[in-house]
């Protein structure tokens, strides 16, 4: 798993996601997060499952050059939307250590990424053993919620 690549899939499994969420019906934990593009600057969407671990949003990069991934690294910001209920966030990206129990915790927590994460190959079982070796190779977000002024 040296550079896993999303599968043939999954560019119209987003698309029609995101079709979803843009007409207002909310698809269980999944999001639409978007983020400014790191060369053009206009808006790029993508879903996500953000899950709540004490006390806190996170977010899991599923593959670890993807485009919202190096996206939200360089903008830092950019929103979350559920249907049609939107919230600005910070991106803080955590570094290993803190990875680790935010991985450990993603198979309980988002059971449907799971699934994700085998068909596309990046796990075996999926595991949290598993999830919690990613660690260091896949990015973790917290998502921090912006609060206007």
């Amino acid at each position: 798993m040296s550079d896993p690549k999303p599968p043939a899939w999954f560019k119209a499994i987003n698309k029609v996601q995101i079709a979803m969420q843009k007409l207002g019906i909310a698809t269980g934990p999944v999001r639409v997060l978007t983020v400014p593009g790191r060369k053009s600057g206009a808006p790029r969407n993508t879903p996500v499952a953000p899950f709540a671990l004490h006390e806190a949003l996170y977010v899991v990069g599923g593959f670890p050059n993807a485009d919202w991934v190096l996206n939200a690294r360089a903008a830092g910001v950019g929103t979350v939307a559920q249907g049609r209920k939107s919230q600005r966030v910070n991106f803080v990206e955590l570094a290993e250590e803190q990875a680790r129990p935010v991985l450990r915790a993603f198979p309980e927590k988002v059971p449907i990424g799971v699934g994700f994460f085998r068909r596309a190959g990046l796990v075996k079982q999926g595991t949290a053993d598993e999830f919690e070796a990613l660690a260091g190779r896949f990015a973790v977000f917290r998502l921090d919620t912006v609060r206007s002024t």
